[in-house]
């Protein structure tokens, strides 16, 4: 009885929304949407002002990043409104019932932008006590940049994350306990797993904590491998031992870009124990889980961008320093190109150069329809999203926007220093340009311009695309 008479009242309430939007649509849609508007700009001060701050307070960063994820989602959620928006005036020349789906839509639309209102002024509220603790907190030395420049140039949405591997480093251990401490960080391909370690390692206290830090990047932890972290902790030692004024321990800092097994991890710990001396601590990163259960504290994981993180991402870096405000009909053609992208900061430092370099209405359209039909058409042939994929470090196959005739088969990422060479082909040369050479050939994706400063270069296969006869079956976008 209770589910029968919850059932009827929730039916009433739907139809009594329905009915309110039917009558008063515009107004009340518009004026939710100026409030979440000016409430979003409100959370975006507090933000950016803490972004300028030395935070150290584990509640504070909390608080604060709790802040930054409901702005990120009031702000997809707000252009997700004009997105609809745009495509059911572009739909009234259907034959759709389009009174119907119009209402539908702008009761959905209004009740997440009143949820995420909701959301951000509680959060605000509850932030305002800690206001003037934000503004005790010592500023970092920044350039004056604009944010589509300071996005580029620093680590995005990863201050929490940073700030827990720096209270790992920074704790010590107590008098007699010599266990070597592991904090390992797990994570996909390219969800900025190397970066976040080069930023916790620039920080002056991790600095003035240990001697010395060393890296290591192991495919298969053989006896070569062996030998040479053994001679490396070696050498730091004798250095450490050597330098009266450094008393701190090493930082042991191992990229694991192969699939280590059992055996050989236990190797990489024991190895790690016998030549690191006391005080010294180790990082291990890896795509694999299998590193957690070698860690003395609790893992960190990472992943890849919500969309919601990733569409404020893209955007930004794509308009720059104009205001996308200004271009309605460029913003809605952004969030349909960020969509395919998979939440690939790579791709998205690419793409956003691409289209700000090409601020036209045709030109953005035309890279939409190429990634929208390039994925549909690989989904169809191999069953799974490019991007998902490469995450995995598999061979993935994209198409070339300028020869449809052709297509790029991505095989291995490899992650290159500032030091080593890097080749002139540029990914953006072979997805959106025209250049000549086939068969197997190094392709730059992207040079960071952050620490650690890599170099991401594929090994692709430019060939032709082989057409597929008979009935191809159907699958949906992805």
């Amino acid at each position: 009885m209770d589910i029968f008479i919850s059932a009827i009242l929730g039916d009433l309430t739907t139809r009594s929304i329905n009915f309110i939007i039917r009558k008063f649509p515009t107004p009340m849609l518009l004026d939710v949407e100026d409030h979440l508007r000016r409430v979003l700009l409100r959370a975006q001060v507090i933000i950016d002002e803490a972004m300028d701050r030395h935070i150290t307070n584990q509640v504070m960063l909390l608080k604060l990043d709790m802040l930054r994820d409901t702005m990120l989602r009031g702000y997809y959620v707000l252009d997700t409104f004009r997105y609809q928006r745009h495509n059911e005036a572009a739909a009234k020349d259907q034959n759709v019932s389009h009174s119907s789906f119009m209402s539908n839509r702008c009761t959905q639309a209004l009740k997440e932008m009143r949820e995420t209102l909701d959301d951000l002024n509680y959060m605000i509220l509850d932030v305002n006590d800690l206001i003037m603790f934000l503004i005790s907190c010592p500023r970092l030395y920044r350039q004056p940049y604009s944010m589509h420049l300071q996005l580029a140039n620093c680590m995005f949405a990863r201050q929490m994350e940073a700030q827990f591997v720096i209270n790992f480093l920074l704790q010590t251990q107590p008098h007699g306990v010599e266990e070597l401490e592991v904090l390992p960080i797990v994570g996909p391909c390219q969800a900025g797993k190397s970066t976040l370690v080069a930023h916790v390692c620039k920080d002056g206290r991790v600095l003035n904590r240990f001697s010395e830090i060393m890296f290591f990047s192991i495919h298969r932890f053989t006896d070569d491998e062996l030998a040479t972290f053994r001679k490396g902790c070696a050498t730091k030692i004798q250095n450490h031992m050597s330098d009266s004024n450094k008393d701190g321990g090493l930082l042991v800092v191992v990229e694991l870009d192969g699939d280590l097994n059992e055996e050989e991890l236990n190797r990489l710990y024991s190895a790690s124990k016998q030549y690191v001396p006391r005080g010294s601590k180790l990082i291990v990163t890896s795509r694999f889980d299998n590193i957690v259960k070698f860690g003395t504290t609790q893992a960190l994981t990472l992943k890849h961008l919500s969309d919601e993180a990733y569409w404020y991402f893209f955007k930004t870096l794509t308009f720059g320093s104009m205001d996308p405000e200004m271009h309605p009909r460029l913003r809605h053609l952004a969030m349909e190109i960020a969509r395919t992208q998979r939440s690939s900061l790579n791709s998205a430092n690419i793409v956003s150069r691409l289209l700000r370099d090409n601020f036209d209405t045709k030109f953005w359209s035309k890279v939409v329809a190429f990634w929208k039909g390039s994925i549909q058409l690989r989904i169809c042939r191999f069953g799974e999203h490019p991007f998902d994929l490469l995450y995995q470090n598999k061979p993935a196959n994209l198409g070339r926007m300028v020869v449809p005739s052709e297509e790029v088969v991505v095989y291995h990422l490899q992650q290159r220093s500032s030091e080593e060479e890097v080749p002139n082909i540029s990914m953006q040369d072979v997805i959106y340009g025209s250049i000549k050479p086939h068969g197997n050939v190094e392709v730059l994706l992207w040079k960071s311009r952050i620490p650690p400063y890599y170099s991401y270069v594929y090994t692709c296969e430019i060939r032709e695309l082989k057409s597929t006869g008979g009935k191809r079956k159907r699958c949906s976008e992805s």
